[in-house]
């Protein structure tokens, strides 16, 4: 989770909300992303699902159900939908999102029996420091505003 946070980090330069994403094939970085919704101008380029594609590019398949995400913020619905679809063994998660969170707070679709998979998860990952990050975040934008 630390170095999903330093990556998280990253986002901010660009004025992304600051999100991170690891994919982990065992104990190895296989793919490192964050948030680039303002970078590229494109709503679904949220850290989770740009790190799912660099995964199964680099693991030469889609079905990544030997790999792990790790991602500073509770997934939406569209990034647990792919890492249920990309068939990802376990999610390890920061902060919760009551908003918008999928994978336990608002929904919970990784448990979700009726689907054709189902992702483990483990919630709270250094969830401070994860909510933290976005908490500083955002208060730097409304003070600019």
């Amino acid at each position: 989770m630390k170095a999903a946070l330093e990556e998280a980090r990253l986002a901010i330069s660009h004025g992304d909300v600051p999100i991170g994403a690891l994919v982990l094939d065992g104990n190895a970085v296989i793919a490192s992303r964050h948030n680039e919704r303002e970078l590229r101008n494109d709503p679904t380029a949220h850290a989770e699902l740009l790190a799912l594609r660099d995964a199964a590019n680099a693991a030469g398949t889609w079905r990544l159900d030997q790999m792990d995400l790790v991602v500073t913020l509770e997934p939406c619905p569209m990034c647990a939908g792919a890492l249920i679809s990309a068939r990802i063994r376990h999610l390890f998660y920061g902060a919760s999102d009551p908003k918008a969170g999928a994978c336990g707070s608002l929904y919970n679709l990784c448990a979700d029996p009726r689907l054709n998979h189902q992702t483990a998860v483990t919630a709270a990952v250094l969830a401070d420091r994860a909510g933290s990050l976005l908490k500083d975040f955002f208060a730097m934008r409304r003070r600019r505003v």
